[in-house]
C-alpha cells in the first residue's frame, strides 16, 4: 500500500488535470513514473520468491503488478533467472543483458555490423528508443517467439489481454487525451529510468566479464554488479536495488531487508561503488578489453594494440 496508493492517487490526480492543462496532467505523470518503477522492483521481488513467504501470493501479486508494469510476469521471471544464471558469462550472453562484445568480436565484425553496435550501443538509441520499444512493444511477446515454450506464450497474451482490457476502460472513461497525457508518458520514462538502473547495475568500467571455464556465479555477483549510491529519495524509489551486488548473491533477500546486510557488513559498501556523477560515464561504455579486463569506450578501443 506504501507504493500503490501514492501510484493510484497521482493518477487520479494526473486523470483530473487532464481538463485544466494537459502539461500538468504530464507533469503528474512523469511523477508517478517513480512509483512504477518502485512496483516494479516489488515485482522482480516477487519473482525471486523474496516479498512474500508464500509462493502462491508471490506469484499473483507479480502477475497483477505486470500488468502496470507492461512486464508479464511468469515469462520474465524465467528469463530473468536466466541473467542471474549468465550473467559475466562471455559464452553465455544474450538473455536479459544489454549486448555486449569484446574488442576483438567488434573488430572481426564487418564494417555494417559495427555501424549497427555503434548504434545500438548509442544512449540515445539504447534508452530513447530501444527502452520504450521494449516495455510497450516487445514485452507483448516471448524474447524468442519462435521457440517459446506454452507457458511464456501463456504469460504473454494472459498480461497482454489484461492491458488491453485496463487500456480499453481508461480509453471508455476518458478519452485519448487520458492514454496520451496521463499513461503514455509516465510508462515511457519509467521504462527509460528502469533500463537506465540495470544498465548501471552490469555496464560500468571494473565489472566482470569471463569465458565458461573460468566463470563463476559468486564471482560475477560479487565483481559484476555494481553499488548504485544514491540520495535517500531515489534509493527509496528504486527500493535499494542500487545494492546490486548483494541482490545478485542472494536474490531471496528482499527489498526492504538490503539496508541491514549494507549496515551490518562494511565490505560491501566499497565493492563496485558508483556514485551518480559517476555513472554518467558508464553510459560511453561499449566494449569488453579481454587484456586489461575492462569496459572502454570506442575511442579507448582504438588506441589498443590490435
Amino acid at each position: 500500500m506504501v507504493t500503490a496508493l501514492p501510484f493510484f492517487v497521482i493518477f487520479a490526480v494526473s486523470w483530473w488535470s487532464v481538463a485544466i492543462s494537459p502539461w500538468l496532467a504530464v507533469g503528474l505523470s512523469l511523477i508517478n513514473a517513480a512509483f512504477v518503477i518502485r512496483l516494479f522492483v516489488i515485482q522482480h521481488d516477487c519473482g525471486h520468491g523474496a516479498f512474500f513467504e508464500s509462493r502462491f501470493w508471490n506469484g499473483w501479486c507479480g502477475r497483477l503488478l505486470g500488468v502496470l508494469t507492461l512486464t508479464p510476469f511468469d515469462m520474465w521471471k524465467q528469463n530473468h533467472a536466466l541473467h542471474h544464471a549468465t550473467t559475466g558469462n562471455l559464452d553465455h550472453r544474450g538473455t536479459g543483458d544489454i549486448p555486449t562484445l569484446t574488442i576483438a568480436e567488434y573488430r572481426a565484425r564487418s564494417l555494417a555490423a559495427r555501424a549497427g553496435y555503434r548504434l545500438l550501443r548509442s544512449p540515445l538509441i539504447l534508452f530513447g528508443v530501444i527502452a520504450p520499444f521494449n516495455f510497450l512493444i516487445w514485452n507483448r511477446v516471448p524474447p524468442n517467439p519462435l521457440n517459446a515454450r506454452r507457458g511464456e506464450w501463456k504469460s504473454a497474451l494472459g498480461t497482454d489481454a489484461a492491458i488491453l482490457a485496463l487500456l480499453g476502460s481508461l480509453y471508455l472513461l476518458g478519452g485519448i487525451p487520458v492514454l496520451v497525457f496521463v499513461y503514455l508518458p509516465m510508462m515511457v520514462l519509467a521504462s527509460i529510468a528502469g533500463t537506465w538502473l540495470f544498465y548501471v547495475q552490469h555496464q560500468f568500467e571494473e565489472t566482470s566479464w569471463e569465458q565458461d571455464r573460468e566463470w563463476t556465479v559468486q564471482d560475477a555477483a560479487f565483481h559484476g554488479s555494481s553499488y548504485y549510491v544514491l540520495p535517500p529519495v531515489l534509493t527509496w524509489i528504486t527500493a535499494n536495488i542500487g545494492a546490486h551486488h548483494i541482490h545478485h548473491l542472494a536474490s531471496r533477500i528482499p527489498f526492504y531487508r538490503l539496508p541491514e546486510v549494507l549496515r551490518d557488513h562494511g565490505e560491501f559498501r566499497e565493492v563496485g561503488r558508483i556514485t551518480i556523477r559517476e555513472s554518467f560515464g558508464c553510459a560511453r561504455l561499449a566494449l569488453w578489453d579481454e587484456t586489461g579486463r575492462r569496459l572502454v569506450s570506442f575511442r579507448e578501443a582504438r588506441k589498443l594494440p590490435a
